[in-house]
């Protein structure tokens, strides 16, 4: 299969993470995994320093992005004029929280710019953007804002898990669960079902998606007995999404969801908050799990995972997520590319 003709471009992430860990492994599995050339957008004396310290010293080498693809092979290439950060493994710098924010919005520069084919973030460390005034709680809603600043489109972007044999999507993402049965609607409900179907048409390649819709409650409100929202907001968005022609089912019992007979029956899975998608996700597929942001005028994908901070510099964090995060990226821009 061949590659995307511009590299992906893979941002910094939480330099104190295991960020740049897995992008050292992620390069150095490159030929066995088929992993596409891809542009580090960070900076290369990270990189030398935490090789070093797993024991996987490799060549590194800062490149203009059209560059990449031409040294990837020999050597792992880092966006020349990268701000340099401290990157200790395991001790967030709060001076280096400039370079993980503008890493993501020039990765997503270099998108627009085709001088990059797809984005593949690295885990950023949400409280130390936070408490440094980011006012995003997370990739998915400051991706959604620089679609607006960058490409003038006011994107709405829907987090999808994907894994060799389950894709979920949380309706509602970054909240507490309090807030949840507040926050859904059943408007809520159908737009993000028609970006999940859409999306899934023109970048999976599923001419007809289906879609297996959650309730909100255990048993799916038992008919109103436990809750009402799974009649009065959850079943009203099912038979709008059936009325707009997609095929759509629910809601359903959360708890008989995700068994393998129950995954056979489905594309993708709606659910009503985070825990409720990630957890059968990361249950089934946790090394192979892939975020997937859909309803984005670009493809961005990122492993399912965090900083593991505690796994910084060890050598002990596995690259897997991050190698599938990369080829599927690579799928998918090849996919868009072709028509």
């Amino acid at each position: 299969m061949s590659a995307p003709a511009a590299p992906l471009a893979l941002t910094l992430g939480e330099p104190a993470g295991i960020g740049p860990d897995i992008a050292i492994g992620a390069w150095l599995a490159r030929d066995a995994a088929a992993i596409p050339p891809f542009l580090f957008v960070g900076d290369a004396g990270l990189l030398r320093r935490r090789s070093e310290a797993i024991g996987s010293e490799i060549r590194v080498e800062s490149v203009e992005a059209a560059d990449a693809a031409a040294v990837f092979q020999h050597a792992l290439p880092c966006l020349v004029g990268a701000p340099a950060v401290s990157g200790a493994p395991g001790t967030v710098d709060p001076a280096d929280t400039g370079a993980v924010i503008g890493s993501i919005e020039t990765g997503v520069r270099l998108v627009l710019a085709g001088a990059a084919a797809a984005l593949v973030t690295n885990p950023i460390h949400k409280k130390a953007l936070n408490d440094a005034g980011f006012p995003f709680p997370g990739h998915t809603e400051y991706l959604g804002a620089l679609s607006q600043k960058l490409f003038g489109i006011a994107a709405t972007p829907v987090m999808m898990l994907a894994g060799p044999d389950l894709r979920v999507v949380p309706v509602t993402v970054h909240i507490p669960l309090a807030d949840v049965p507040r926050r859904l609607t059943t408007g809520l409900i159908v737009e993000t079902g028609k970006i999940v179907a859409r999306d899934l048409t023109r970048r999976f390649g599923i001419a007809a998606p289906r879609l297996a819709v959650s309730g909100l409650n255990p048993h799916a409100g038992e008919e109103g007995m436990l809750g009402s929202e799974d009649e009065t907001i959850v079943r009203p968005a099912v038979e709008a999404l059936r009325a707009a022609g997609i095929d759509a089912a629910g809601p359903y019992s959360a708890d008989t969801m995700f068994h393998k007979e129950a995954r056979a029956r489905y594309d993708a899975a709606l659910c009503m908050y985070h825990d409720q998608a990630l957890i059968p996700l990361k249950t089934l597929a946790f090394d192979e799990g892939v975020n997937v942001t859909l309803g984005l005028p670009f493809i961005r994908t990122s492993p399912d995972h965090g900083t593991a901070l505690p796994l910084a510099g060890t050598g002990k964090a596995r690259a897997a997520s991050l190698i599938a995060a990369l080829r599927m990226a690579g799928e998918l821009a090849r996919r868009e590319a072709a028509g």
